[in-house]
């Protein structure tokens, strides 16, 4: 409504002289972690000259189809969680995606073709599942004729996320790429998990400011427990079970928007009991290990930075679908028992998060191997695959993954080798094997 009409020429002849190259990211608020890729997947293209229009796939659904769509994923979560563990396990066979895709592509379809049609988008990506359901059925169809990319943003890739049309995959670790590849998805590359800069190995002058920011105790041990941006899951039961296990933790508990929760905590005597945080980055800061749920985007942020992490009373579907996965790629240990919990935190508090350690403090061999494994960026790989390899010089290399103690260094490299593109394995295949 109201743009003006241009012939085709005159169109392409502006657009090559005015506009810069477009991108188009769908994203979904569902939870946070598919909205937090997007965001920084944005910040990193726009640095690097592109102009980058994001949507939110429930806005593309007619009426309140969306909200509808996340109001009962949020219930099924909130008060029958095993309701939510059979549909995940329902949907994880070709004939009912098949249906879903379907469904949604007749729902979504009209206006996500509008939203990818201009002649300036040269870069599709979905963070989403259920975007990428959509984008690939009209891939097939010939309505989309941009390449369009998935960003996997779980650990554990469901069949879910896997549409067989959409051209290329983006996946954080080998562990999910190679589940990726198992159920049909194209062209999958490994990349180095998009997440926020601030997010850092803690020093000792960022941990005593974080701990002064939050109103923390300078010597106490704390454990960050997190359920994600809901505060799903058995949060109050694992305050407990943390607390026997470990009567020398604090913990202390982000619930995300779930006020109910924090009240309950706060009542119950937890005194470090937040609601939703903006500024993440410094209560990992302040931690010494977080205990979460999920496994989704708060996993990669702290594996950054350098924050051991421990699962603990996974969420339902997909909840124990990363627990496994997470675990299985040494990122992070799955306590499926209160019975190991107590050994796990202890195990966590010996990795010494009170500093960033030295070289010197990690065996030359590793501290080496870690230091120099690159990583693909994910901004980089989509402007290549754009044709927009000369944009990509403006994206700052991805970070090094910094050194990290010995009894750490294992895990480390594994997150580190996991972050390495196909062409760039080739030439490390000692260190590949080593922690294969």
């Amino acid at each position: 409504m109201g743009r003006l009409i241009r012939l085709p020429m005159q169109r392409r002849a502006r657009s090559e002289r005015l506009a810069p190259p477009r991108a188009v990211i769908v994203s979904a608020s569902v939870g946070a972690g598919h909205d937090a890729v997007a965001a920084e997947l944005a910040a990193r293209l726009e640095e690097a000259g592109v102009a980058v229009d994001r949507y939110d796939f429930l806005d593309l659904l007619p009426g309140p189809a969306g909200g509808i769509l996340v109001g009962s994923y949020h219930r099924m979560l909130d008060r029958a969680p095993w309701t939510w563990k059979l549909l995940y396990g329902s949907l994880d066979n070709h004939r009912m995606m098949s249906m879903q895709a379907t469904l949604f592509t007749a729902l979504a379809g009209r206006r996500m073709r509008r939203v990818v049609a201009d002649e300036d988008v040269r870069i599709v990506v979905s963070t989403y599942p259920l975007a990428s359901q959509v984008l690939g059925r009209l891939r097939r169809r010939g309505k989309v004729t941009k390449r369009v990319h998935t960003y996997l943003t779980d650990f554990s890739v469901h069949r879910l996320w896997a549409s067989p049309d959409v051209d290329a995959h983006l996946a954080v670790n080998r562990i999910p790429a190679e589940q990726a590849r198992g159920i049909g998805c194209r062209n999958v590359s490994v990349i180095a998990p998009l997440v926020d800069r601030r997010f850092t190995p803690a020093t000792d002058r960022l941990r005593h400011a974080a701990r002064a920011r939050w109103g923390l105790p300078q010597d106490a041990r704390l454990a960050l427990l997190v359920g994600g941006s809901w505060g799903a899951g058995e949060l109050e039961r694992t305050v407990s079970d943390v607390e026997a296990a470990d009567p020398g933790l604090t913990c202390l508990v982000v619930c995300g928007r779930n006020e109910p929760l924090r009240e309950r905590l706060l009542a119950a005597g937890v005194r470090h009991a937040f609601g939703w945080v903006d500024d993440m980055p410094s209560l990992m800061h302040a931690a010494d290990v977080l205990v979460q749920n999920a496994g989704g985007m708060t996993v990669q942020e702290a594996v950054a930075s350098g924050l051991p992490v421990i699962t603990y009373r996974s969420i339902p579907g997909h909840g124990l679908t990363n627990a496994a996965a997470l675990d299985e790629a040494g990122v992070a240990r799955w306590v499926r028992h209160p019975g190991e919990l107590a050994e796990a935190l202890d195990q966590a508090a010996c990795q010494g998060r009170g500093a960033v350690p030295s070289v010197a403090s990690v065996p030359s061999a590793t501290a080496s191997a870690v230091l120099s494994l690159p990583a693909g960026d994910a901004a980089r790989v989509l402007l290549e695959a754009a044709g927009l390899g000369h944009l990509a010089a403006a994206v700052p290399a991805a970070a090094a993954v910094p050194a990290v103690p010995a009894v750490q260094a294992q895990a480390a490299v594994a997150v580190a080798v996991a972050s390495v593109p196909a062409s760039a394995a080739a030439a490390a295949p000692t260190v590949m094997e080593s922690v294969r």
